[in-house]
């Protein structure tokens, strides 16, 4: 029997992102199997980042578990977050999920959308 090799992780959560998904997912009004992370063509960069309830996994979805969450992945955006870190971050005048994308080209000035090139898939990881 052969040894798998271990599935490449494409997002991972800071310690203040999980503490984050853990209250929103607590506060759900309907039953949820985590949070769905996602791009969306739109902003005068391009894409933005897209956070959501994932009220089901479909076939296709990359399913990430970290620090006792998970974040479910829509397949169309698997290459543009690979290597991603997810972070929350509080200031003055704002509190959100931060992408720590290395695949993020741009953005805009307003911090509201970015520009992304897709990573190569590296050797060995797959799609589930």
């Amino acid at each position: 029997m052969d040894n798998p090799r271990p599935k490449f992780q494409v997002i991972s959560l800071t310690e203040a992102a999980a503490a984050r998904v853990r209250e929103i997912l607590a506060q759900a009004d309907k039953p949820v199997q985590g949070i769905r992370v996602g791009i969306t063509k739109g902003g005068c960069a391009g894409m933005s980042y897209k956070v959501d309830y994932a009220t089901e996994i479909k076939p296709g979805d990359e399913v990430v578990e970290d620090k006792g969450v998970r974040v479910v992945i829509d397949p169309t955006a698997v290459l543009f977050l690979l290597g991603t870190e997810m972070d929350y971050k509080v200031d003055k005048l704002s509190a959100q999920f931060v992408f720590n994308n290395p695949n993020q080209t741009s953005a805009c000035g307003c911090g509201e959308s970015v520009a992304i090139t897709p990573a190569a898939k590296p050797m060995g990881a797959e799609a589930h």
